[in-house]
């Protein structure tokens, strides 16, 4: 008895070790679809391809259909050909092989309201098989309503029976529905967020399609949602004198160039130009302090800008920092300035200019005006020392209006070069500052005012408002295209008000007319 029973577990044995276990079932590979942008006419997306299966993928083919009135521009990172609405994406051949566990991606341009429809990657479903039972991901998912507080967020249905749809910020579900609209509650005011709507069934959820949106009750203060900035010369040159009353009314904010500096560090004074005051005839002090108020009046705004090209005010010690902001505000009170803008092209240390600057609010109040007026090359990255100030006083800081002239091809922030003078130029560069910390309420475009205010990058104003356009909407853009739309970019600077009285007041017409426009 004992031999048989060890016999019979030992034939035991050899069977399970005979039989091999039921294969583990391998996630089928899928092609997940999302639009990274949209802009109502059109929109930018990405197809990710996911290898889940154990065995490589060498050569993929992504084919689909587009709704009537839909089509596809450009393309990257693919090889595309078209038979009317059928589009058939192929690998590049450097990207043609995805490891198991890997994934390539590849992108385009499409105009429309459509979205891909009945996909395929290498004949397959694109949603692969096991997650979400082949639920397709959520399409064209938008931001259809805000508040200071929420975003309502809208899409279209998922292909295959969804249960419902999750929207996640981050790995937190934020909301779980039927439908296709969801609005988020409980968010700060003047803040961007990013969801991803997944829908889901019992077998799991689809393929996430991510949405952006910022909320509304963004600071304004006491400018409008969208402003013209322009500086006016207290000094002569080859532009037409004025006195400050000359100001066109299309311009919201005036800064006066320039305060200058003594020989004590940090110190500004002010005071009407005598070479200035004799050649529009006379012009007093008290004649200039009755011309800011009577400016104020009407609704506009006057700052002090404190540098320029040749402009030597230092602030580099907590001493120095203490005399700006005591001079300064005895500026204001003196002339009746609104507040002050810092155009120091000439060295800043940004540790004690914020310092400065925010002693100069704290006599001031709320109700200060600062701006800034940076060089592109103090913008390329947040280690230059005016992406500093700007980010260090971002809480009380109104705007920076960069200078998008006398600087040559500058950097974008998809790393690509682009010349000055272009719509490229400014959305490339503006993109910089959205993207590194800067509300959009808190980004202007300062460009020269028609020729001779500059020694490079004079555009036609209605290349002004084609940035503006594309920034705000993503329409009018040029062959760089924003990922996501800023309808709060705050407005634009032109250098000066001076130069564009000389050259027929366009400037301020065209843009200033077009800022009352945007969203």
């Amino acid at each position: 008895m004992r031999t048989r029973s060890f016999v019979g577990v030992l034939a035991a044995l050899l069977l399970v070790l005979l039989v091999p276990p039921p294969a583990l079932a391998a996630a089928a590979p899928a092609a997940t679809f999302e639009k990274t942008a949209d802009w109502g006419s059109g929109w930018q997306a990405r197809f990710t391809l996911t290898n889940g299966s154990a065995a490589a993928i060498d050569g993929w083919r992504v084919e689909f259909d587009l709704p009537a009135g839909t089509s596809v521009g450009s393309f990257w990172d693919a090889s595309l050909t078209s038979d009317g609405n059928h589009h058939t994406f192929t690998d590049r051949g450097w990207n043609a092989t995805i490891p198991p566990g890997g994934e390539v991606s590849f992108g385009f341009l499409g105009s429309g309201p459509g979205a891909p429809e009945n996909c395929t990657f290498n004949g397959s479903p694109c949603t692969g098989a096991p997650d979400g039972g082949g639920l397709g991901a959520p399409g064209s998912p938008q931001v259809t309503g805000r508040s200071d507080t929420s975003l309502t967020l809208s899409w279209t249905a998922s292909a295959g029976a969804p249960d419902g749809y999750r929207v996640y910020a981050g790995t937190d579900v934020r909301a779980s529905i039927t439908g296709t609209t969801a609005t988020i509650e409980g968010l700060e005011a003047c803040t961007t967020h990013t969801f991803t709507v997944k829908a889901f069934d019992a077998a799991g959820e689809s393929a996430g399609s991510d949405v952006t949106g910022t909320t509304t009750g963004c600071a304004t203060g006491p400018l409008p949602r969208h402003f013209l900035t322009g500086y006016w010369h207290n000094f002569e040159n080859p532009a037409q004198e004025l006195k400050l009353s000359a100001t066109p009314d299309a311009y919201d904010l005036v800064a006066v160039a320039f305060g200058e500096a003594t020989s004590q560090a940090g110190e500004v004074v002010f005071g009407v130009d005598p070479g200035l005051s004799a050649a529009v005839g006379g012009y007093t002090d008290a004649q200039f302090k009755a011309d800011v108020a009577a400016l104020q009046a009407q609704g506009k705004k006057v700052i002090l800008s404190v540098g320029g090209e040749k402009g030597t005010v230092r602030v580099d010690s907590a001493a120095a920092a203490a005399v700006f902001a005591d001079s300064v505000f005895g500026l204001m009170n003196e002339y009746g300035f609104d507040g002050v803008d810092i155009d120091l092209e000439n060295g800043l240390n940004p540790t004690y200019m914020a310092e400065a600057l925010r002693s100069l609010r704290a006599k001031a109040g709320a109700g200060l005006i600062i701006t800034m007026a940076p060089q592109t090359i103090d913008m390329q990255s947040t280690g230059r020392s005016y992406f500093q100030l700007a980010l260090n006083i971002k809480d009380i800081l109104t705007v920076v209006h960069m200078q998008y002239y006398n600087s040559g091809a500058m950097l974008g922030c998809d790393q690509q070069v682009y010349s000055q003078g272009s719509v490229d130029f400014m959305t490339a560069l503006a993109c910089i500052q959205l993207r590194n910390g800067l509300r959009a309420d808190q980004v202007a475009l300062g460009l020269p005012a028609g020729p001779g205010a500059a020694g490079g990058g004079v555009v036609a104003p209605s290349a002004v408002t084609d940035a503006l356009d594309c920034l705000a909407r993503g329409t009018n853009c040029g062959a760089f295209r924003p990922t996501r739309t800023y309808p709060d970019i705050r407005g634009a600077m032109t250098w000066s008000i001076n130069w564009d009285v000389t050259n027929g007041g366009g400037f301020a017409r065209t843009v200033g007319a077009h800022l009352d426009t945007l969203p």
